[in-house]
């Protein structure tokens, strides 16, 4: 039974992660998407012709607007799934995992029903469309978060690894778009993605607890489809399990009395392990704004390496940050609260956007400034934590 326990961590760990790469965090491959939507006419009554050039027979249409359109939908969907994190947290913490991933579910599958029926008619339904999927996509990522739990010591880099891998799905538009080049409809790849929320509700009751995973687990502890076996699979597995738990606490007793000496709590001591983490992702994202503010074409690709790194970074950072600052019971709210407070910085898109293809005349060099000044002040976090460090371990009273 103990391997069974130990299957079923598996199975959850490994369906949880691909959950995220494929459906969490597709909206930003939200570039790949447009290219596909102009292609279908979506919007095109907002281009105009090219004054300019009215005597050249193959003159483009000035589509400002319809740039704009697309850029005001993505601005208000990332803003949704920065924003309604706080409430879908609250909702995680309050009436835990299955009624938050059954929520997320309908608006996904609503969703991708939506994007999949929708012409350059209603092409105004993506105003409602897309910011359904990034809720439903983002309620997916709080409630797997948790499966790093399941693995003690590790649960940081599970965190971390899910966060990555919610990052790494932007990808799937980028699928998309290329198998629309090769003539697979927009309307099948969505109904693809819609027909997936059979494999959602699977991994719902099978492969997730009804209420939340526990840290640290307790010996007896079962769920999905190991709990449907009751009593006895529960029995079975205490012996083994409680001999592993044994063995993680030897492994943890050193550290906990070499704590007990730099007159710090283990749970101190953790929090001051994540100033190197908190540091390097303020350095690689210091260092995407910098690449990003270079106009050299063959530098992007560097730049779009960063970026991907540095997202994931942030967000599995601050995900374990939380969860070794703070109580696991309020994660779901303090990671919204975190969220929704970097939507209303992500409200900036637009009128940025706006102003650089306005008064700017294209030309972002003031803007990309800014942002690198801006990016410096992140390193105020790493330096408080350790100065916060510094002065529990002169003051060991202050650790108590």
């Amino acid at each position: 039974m103990a391997g069974q326990g130990r299957s079923l961590h598996m199975a959850t760990l490994l369906t949880g992660l691909l959950e995220c790469l494929g459906f969490a965090g597709v909206l930003f491959g939200w570039a790949s998407l447009v290219f596909v939507f102009k292609t279908e006419h979506y919007f095109e009554e907002l281009c105009e012709p090219n004054v300019e050039l009215m005597s050249n027979a193959t003159e483009k249409a000035d589509c400002k607007g319809q740039d704009e359109r697309f850029s005001l939908i993505f601005t208000l969907a990332s803003f949704m799934n920065n924003f309604m994190t706080f409430p879908t947290g609250y909702i995680f913490d309050r009436f835990k995992t299955t009624v938050a991933r059954l929520i997320a579910i309908f608006f996904y599958t609503s969703a991708t029903l939506i994007i999949g029926f929708i012409s350059a008619d209603s092409a105004t339904l993506l105003f409602l469309a897309m910011p359904m999927l990034t809720i439903g996509g983002i309620l997916f990522l709080i409630t797997n978060l948790q499966i790093g739990n399941l693995f003690g010591k590790h649960r940081s880099t599970i965190i971390t690894l899910y966060n990555g891998a919610f990052d790494s799905s932007s990808a799937v538009f980028l699928i998309i778009k290329l198998l629309y080049e090769q003539g697979i409809s927009l309307r099948a790849s969505f109904l693809f993605l819609s027909v997936c929320s059979v494999w959602h509700l699977g991994r719902t009751f099978l492969l997730m607890p009804r209420g939340h995973i526990p840290y640290p687990v307790p010996p007896n502890y079962s769920y999905g489809l190991c709990s449907r076996f009751g009593t006895k699979e529960k029995e079975g597995r205490t012996t083994e399990e409680e001999k592993t738990v044994e063995h993680e606490n030897r492994e943890l007793q050193p550290k906990d009395l070499l704590s007990a000496k730099e007159g710090l709590s283990p749970s101190a001591v953790a929090l001051c392990s994540a100033v190197p983490s908190l540091a390097l992702t303020s350095l690689l994202c210091l260092g995407f704004a910098i690449c990003a503010s270079i106009p050299i074409l063959s530098l992007q690709y560097t730049t779009f390496i960063l970026q991907v790194v540095s997202r994931s970074f942030l967000y599995g950072g601050n995900a374990a940050f939380l969860t070794l600052a703070f109580p696991s019971e309020h994660f779901g709210k303090l990671f919204g609260l975190v969220m929704a407070l970097s939507a209303i910085v992500s409200l900036l898109q637009f009128p940025i956007f706006t102003l650089i293809k306005g008064p700017l005349q294209n030309d972002p060099f003031y803007v990309n400034v800014t942002l690198v000044l801006a990016t410096l002040l992140t390193f105020v976090h790493p330096f408080l934590v350790y100065r916060e460090c510094r002065i529990q371990k002169e003051s060991p009273s202050l650790a108590a």
